[in-house]
């Protein structure tokens, strides 16, 4: 029974050498030194922010993309031990003792140390030699570009990673199809490209772009595969069932569960949840939910609310009245009502106060039962400072002359009757008898007489005049057809008004709500509205120092200074090996020419290489042109400030078209002994300059040693580069 122990237990395992070593070369060059310097380094000032925001569990929002990226550099700090007290507000500062600077420098560099052998691996799926995917990934590992960017809390690093890993698990399962469609490791590389996609869409918005290209590509080899007569109609569904699950449903799953860990993780209420709606800020603790926790749910008749305007542009602002009124002439001569000012105010203020009224009754306070209002009804708002009611008329107001004059009626015992009648109408209802509810309702105003809708004024960056210090207009926007938030409310504050006498009802206004309902929003309600916010929240694009084209990184006519030291000289810059640069464009270019050559050749059917050449030939272009040219050219359409980092994913795949052009040159233009001889010797030659150029400007991607004033200016190859030379 025991007779297997006679025999030894032996475990057989395959090591590719070249791998290992690669993976430690790659280990070595960007965790040597991780610490160095221990200061801020260019955007760790940025990134840096929302670390210490996500230790001390505060919600922000960043428009510059999705969370995951964020949450994978709070780890480093979680892990470090890191409490989130820094301030983040200049480059250069020195860390203080309780940053674990390796920590949160470690995840960006593990990515970028991994990329070395991720290139090797693609080069060797796409079926090329090894001596191609080792030169591919040795100029992965000789990138000072790709040095520098994943040796700080940056994200691109993080970014290729995972791009490149999507690729890789492309090509695996692909090369699986054939001979082992739905088996484990089928499945396993399928699955593994779904992942990898969504997580380079959730550490940048950029990683849409090679998850597209893959997207395309599957579609692309599914394609051929309904042409496949061996195939049934049965097993094709399953093929497409499958690439349907794991490239599609599970990334979006994915990206869903991003978000819905970085809510869990913030749930307290910051600087940045101000922009959000009323629900949103009042589902976070702190903030606006200890003034809204436990309103009253449905507005009635006498409720006393403020009224919150959804758009939120410029800035926040709430209805509001005060006992001025508008001047009887504007500076450009037209005349006004007279009558009591109404505006938008950006802070919170007991003018901002108004009463809900039944027009058919007198009283202001909310009867027993209370007799809520619903979609539809007519009501009469009454500030609840001044007693007026909210009113417009056929009057131009301040700021839009083409829009009614809003205002809090006064009688003058002239020809201009009130007209301050409401009609409700809840923008998100579920059905025409919804009632108008505290925080959640979206209502518009309309008004009766004359079918204006009470709006906060589109005048972007405009705001009245010193009559009206300063606050913003509210109007009545006549033509209204479709929705625009500007136009939409939603009730902030709430309490059921208890006191008749003006006097009492003062005392009221003034003192806080405290009632008992809470009010949660549902997580899809909080993922829908984040992620509109950071697709549409834009901060002003202002032109940076170290800003560029996306013309000037092809020939790298440009850099970054990311760090200087206040004392020595010693300095950080983005910028590539130009060997390699120059290289990748040659090889693009000798790319494009030989393909339209060759295609051109097929045409007329002389078919210069072998139909499987030409067929690895396409594929590796897909991949790596293809990678090079969607990471690339779209940033031709984008109207925002652009840095040589936004180059990175689109040099590494141009990079590993190198080796690809390469090999075909070798194998297939080089017909002679004497010829291959050369060549070799060629690629020798170049790839010492590659390293030589890596060797030189190393301090510079380093930071170390620290260099005189002639070795500075000696590096300044191009006058457009901005090598930054102390004066002596």
């Amino acid at each position: 029974m025991l007779g297997f122990l006679k025999e030894p237990v032996v475990v057989t395992a395959k090591i590719n050498v070249n791998l290992v070593a690669l993976t430690v070369l790659g280990l070595i060059s960007r965790l040597w030194g991780l610490c160095y310097p221990r200061a801020v380094v260019f955007d760790e000032v940025y990134y840096g922010q929302f670390v210490s925001l996500y230790m001390k569990r505060i919600f922000f929002v960043d428009d510059s993309g999705p969370p995951f990226g964020h949450m994978l550099l709070a780890l480093g700090g979680y892990l470090g031990g890191f409490d989130g007290n820094f301030l983040w507000n200049r480059i250069g500062a020195e860390y203080s003792m309780n940053v674990p600077v390796w920590s949160l420098r470690l995840l960006p560099a593990l990515a970028g140390a991994l990329c070395v052998p991720l290139a090797y691996q693609i080069l060797v799926e796409l079926h090329f030699s090894h001596c191609a995917a080792l030169g591919a990934a040795l100029l992965i590992l000789l990138e000072n570009s790709l040095i520098t960017q994943s040796r700080f809390m940056l994200l691109e690093s993080i970014l290729i990673f995972f791009i490149l890993l999507a690729v890789l698990s492309y090509l695996k399962f692909y090369n699986l199809q054939k001979h082992s469609a739905f088996s484990g490791s089928w499945w396993f590389w399928l699955l593994l490209t779904g992942v990898a996609c969504s997580c380079a869409v959730g550490v940048k918005y950029m990683g849409l772009f090679t998850y597209m290209l893959l997207l395309a590509t599957a579609g692309l080899h599914f394609w051929h595969m309904i042409g496949d007569q061996n195939l049934s109609n049965v097993s094709l569904l399953c093929h497409f069932l499958a690439r349907g699950l794991a490239l599609i449903i599970i990334p979006m799953g994915l990206y869903l569960s991003f978000f819905y860990v970085h809510l869990a993780l913030l749930y307290r209420s910051g600087p940045h949840d101000q922009i959000m709606t009323s629900a949103f800020q009042a589902s976070l603790e702190g903030g606006l939910a200890r003034i809204t926790q436990g309103q009253p749910l449905e507005v009635a008749y006498g409720s006393q609310i403020t009224l919150r305007n959804v758009l939120g542009k410029p800035m926040q602002c709430w209805l509001h009245s005060h006992t001025s009124t508008y001047p009887i002439r504007y500076e450009n001569g037209r005349g006004s009502s007279h009558q009591q000012q109404v505006t938008c105010y950006p802070f919170k203020d007991v003018n901002n106060w108004w009463i809900v009224k039944d027009p058919g009754m007198q009283q202001l306070v909310v009867s027993n039962p209370p007799r809520p209002v619903r979609h539809g009804h007519i009501v009469q708002l009454v500030h609840g400072i001044t007693t007026r009611y909210l009113n417009t008329h056929d009057v131009a107001a301040p700021l839009s002359p083409h829009s009614q004059e809003v205002s809090c009626y006064i009688d003058y015992n002239i020809s201009m009757p009130a007209q301050n009648l409401w009609r409700v109408e809840i923008v998100n209802r579920e059905s025409d008898t919804d009632v108008w509810k505290t925080i959640l309702s979206e209502v518009r105003f309309v008004h009766v007489n004359t079918s204006a809708v009470l709006k906060a004024s589109g005048v972007i960056g405009a705001s009245l005049p010193e009559w009206g210090y300063r606050q913003l207009e509210v109007v009545g926007e006549k033509l209204s057809k479709g929705y625009h938030q500007s136009m939409v409310w939603n009730v902030e504050e709430h309490r059921y008004g208890k006191s008749q006498e003006q006097k009492e009802r003062e005392v009221e206004l003034h003192s806080p709500t405290q009632m008992d309902i809470s009010k949660n929003l549902s997580f899809m309600a909080k993922f829908t509205e984040l992620q509109w916010k950071i697709l549409t929240l834009k901060n002003e694009d202002t032109e940076h120092k170290y800003s560029s084209s996306a013309l000037d990184w092809i020939t790298m006519d440009t850099n970054i200074a990311y760090w200087l030291h206040p004392t020595s000289g010693a300095q950080i810059h983005l910028l590539g090996n130009v060997a390699t640069w120059a290289s990748a464009n040659a090889a693009a270019l000798v790319y494009l020419c030989l393909s339209l050559w060759y295609l051109l050749r097929r045409r007329r059917k002389i078919y210069d290489i072998p139909e499987e050449a030409w067929q690895l030939w396409m594929s590796a272009g897909g991949i790596c042109g293809g990678g090079w040219a969607v990471n690339y050219l779209p940033f031709f359409l984008m109207e925002k400030t652009l840095f040589l980092y936004h180059y990175l994913p689109a040099v590494t795949f141009q990079i590993l078209l190198i080796p690809v052009v390469l090999q075909h040159l070798g194998d297939h233009l080089c017909r002679s002994v004497l010829l291959k001889s050369m060549f070799s010797a060629l690629i020798v030659a170049w790839f010492s300059s590659v390293y030589f150029v890596y060797c030189t400007f190393s301090p510079l991607t380093y930071g170390q040693p620290a260099l005189s004033l002639t070795e500075l200016k000696a590096l300044r190859w191009k006058d457009t580069w901005n090598i930054l030379i102390r004066k002596q």
